[in-house]
């Protein structure tokens, strides 16, 4: 592990430049995840959240900085070194991604079938015990179409746990659920983070999903193209003195300009 990495810390994002064609939607953004916490990236609308998440999973890379996954670079890594950063992370994307001809056993199998020599009986076994986390285990014979939006969802998280990551990327889970149902999610998310010690980054705007689980916030601006606030989000929200902030927080229209 490089010497300037702390070990507490899961994700290292150090003077990260990120966009499309050579335009900047992130400059030079740095900050921490830690190991076992529930961490949430905000932001208004075209302000790079899905821009940050999609250059943490490696999808695309930065204009320069790093991304450090337990200590390794990812942005560097090439082959086999990258292949074993990535197998380290789960993502779970905000239309849950589940390929509709497979069941959900067949879906949470894939990841394994890709990256593990597993056995049959034991993709099986596993497939099984990832939906168990997640209460779907009666369903593992069941296609996506035969479920509700939540337990579409919950099927992800579990794809996303297969090869039990380091950390679990979720990309608006809540999104397109009703209250009771984002919040059955939201109690999954925690209890995983509590008996599992699981380390989740969330990229949402349920500011209801936020106060339940988030340990940590950062929130992004679009025009400022980073970060400009960090903390727990009960402490943004009273303490914080940028007035996007406040707004976000506290539900407040912004002012318009005379």
């Amino acid at each position: 592990m490089p010497s300037n990495s702390d070990s507490s810390n899961i994700i290292e994002v150090r003077e990260l430049t990120a966009g499309y064609a050579g335009e900047a939607i992130l400059e030079n953004v740095s900050f921490d995840v830690r190991r076992g916490e529930v961490f949430v990236i905000l932001g208004g609308s075209g302000c790079g959240k899905s821009t940050l998440l999609k250059h943490l999973i490696g999808l695309y890379p930065p204009m320069a900085g790093a991304v450090r996954i337990e200590g390794r670079d990812l942005v560097a890594a090439e082959g086999a070194e990258r292949q074993a950063i990535l197998k380290r992370i789960g993502v779970s994307y905000q239309s849950g991604a589940l390929f509709g001809s497979m069941t959900l056993g067949e879906n949470v199998r894939l990841p394994l079938e890709e990256y593990t020599d597993l056995p049959e009986e034991a993709l099986e076994l596993v497939a099984w015990m990832k939906l168990r986390l997640v209460g779907l285990e009666n369903s593992i014979s069941k296609l996506p179409s035969e479920l509700s939006g939540g337990m579409q969802k919950r099927a992800a998280i579990a794809r996303a746990m297969a090869l039990d990551p380091a950390v679990v990327f979720l990309d608006e889970p809540s999104a397109g659920l009703d209250p009771v149902t984002s919040a059955g999610l939201d109690a999954l998310i925690l209890r995983l983070n509590e008996d599992m010690e699981m380390t989740f980054v969330i990229v949402t705007h349920e500011l209801a999903s936020i106060y339940a689980v988030a340990d940590r916030v950062i929130m992004l601006d679009k025009e400022r193209k980073g970060i400009i606030a960090e903390g727990a989000p009960e402490e943004l929200r009273d303490h914080s003195t940028e007035p996007f902030v406040r707004q976000f927080f506290h539900r407040e229209a912004k002012e318009e300009a005379a």
